[in-house]
């Protein structure tokens, strides 16, 4: 039976998507539920997943062109050059299997993007812990095995290679002209549109972190063990954000026409950097999570973020966003603001620096912290504080447990 593969519904708030790549060839034969092609949204890369074990026949729209809801991609027939059971593993066992084979998948334990991140990364789907219904392994059970197993070593090995440098050539003059990808427009975008449609302006402060590294210090270990996840920086950021957004109400509104909104939760947006771009997957409710819980999120976004696994609802929203330059080795920068939100905070890197503390001059660990906000609806006083009691929270995080 010839079915039509056609563009699925896009969410609400996408218009088009680009078709990145065809997952499989004309002629070749496809399992159900098997992906293929990767759809690019200016947030996401969807897959089309096949409706039923058959072939393609024919492409109807090539790769690079842009694309809607309902338009026709391929024609597909149903049950065509699939080969039947028996007579599939007669052939397994007579050819040979080369090294860098992928590994047998259980088609009833992965779905189609899972099973395309097991057999692009070699991974042996039996070493994956499977977090779905009935053990059944998805896309960001496979992203964070390679995460913590492959990636490492990966990285070793390549480190030998990198070290020896690129070849080039005494005198060449190369250019290399690339398209910009869906996600890489839309920041584009976004950034122009937070530039031209509000009025920003920066402020800055600095932190003394040593309470929290010695808190860190004296309880990491226990925490790790009893949590599962290593006790960060970042928990701490967005406890004293909230706590000061709390305070500061107007640094988690935002500007609607002649309107302000004033936010009376706190979804919490964590910049994470990818080989695509920059993504802010969201913290619902934040002010509702323990340490622990900040952590386990903001570690899992990570992890699918750079592996392409993450939910578009995942990345909608927000009411305050903070970024971490630090983790690069920026030691002071003027963060863009999220928009529609009004206030951005950005983090640096921690540094051992002289300062003086009771008359004496001690060197103790440093952070710049800057604030970039909307100035048509947030004065200077109101972000100064507001910076003033993240520093006073970070400084003495025994604020944060009695609420003041």
């Amino acid at each position: 039976m010839t079915i039509e593969i056609r563009v699925p519904q896009l969410p609400e708030s996408v218009a088009d998507a680009v078709l990145v790549a065809w997952r499989k060839q004309p002629g070749e034969a496809v399992s159900r539920d098997e992906s293929l092609a990767d759809l690019e949204t200016d947030k996401v890369v969807l897959e089309v997943p096949a409706p039923a074990a058959g072939v393609i026949k024919e492409f109807k729209v090539q790769p690079g062109a842009t694309v809607k809801s309902g338009d026709l991609l391929a024609i597909f027939e149903e049950g065509a050059a699939v080969l039947a059971p028996a007579k599939a593993a007669k052939s397994a066992k007579s050819a040979p299997v080369a090294e860098t084979a992928a590994p047998a998948v259980p088609a009833a334990k992965l779905g189609p993007a899972a099973r395309r991140l097991v057999e692009e990364n070699q991974v042996d789907p039996a070493t994956v812990a499977g977090s779905g219904r009935d053990g059944r392994i998805t896309k960001a059970d496979v992203a964070a095995h390679v995460a913590r197993e492959v990636a490492p070593a990966a990285v070793s090995a390549a480190a030998p290679a990198a070290a020896a440098g690129p070849v080039t050539v005494p005198g060449a003059r190369a250019e290399q002209r690339v398209p910009m990808t869906r996600l890489r427009m839309r920041i584009a975008e976004r950034l122009l549109q937070a530039q031209q449609n509000a009025a920003l302006l920066t402020t800055f402060n600095e932190i003394d972190l040593t309470a929290i590294s010695e808190l860190r210090a004296r309880h990491k270990d226990r925490f790790e063990k009893e949590h599962g996840v290593k006790l960060g920086f970042m928990s701490f950021f967005v406890k004293a954000s909230i706590e000061a957004l709390r305070k500061y109400p107007v640094m988690n509104a935002a500007v609607d026409g002649n309107d302000i909104i004033y936010h009376e939760y706190y979804d919490i947006g964590v910049a994470v950097s990818t080989d695509r771009g920059l993504v802010v997957p969201v913290l619902r409710n934040a002010e509702t999570l323990g340490f622990a819980q900040i952590e386990r999120k903001i570690n899992d976004y990570g992890v699918r973020a750079r592996a392409g696994g993450l939910a578009l609802e995942e990345l909608q929203g927000g009411t305050f966003t903070i970024t971490n330059g630090g983790v690069f080795g920026s030691m002071l920068s003027t963060p863009i603001l999220n928009a529609p939100q009004s206030a951005i905070l950005g983090m640096h890197k921690i540094q051992d620096r002289p300062v003086a503390v009771g008359g004496q001059v001690v060197v103790r660990p440093i952070m710049y912290l800057a604030v970039t906000y909307d100035h048509r609806i947030i004065d200077g006083r109101e972000a100064v504080q507001f910076l003033v009691a993240i520093k006073d929270a970070l400084e003495d995080p025994g604020r944060m447990l009695i609420g003041i």
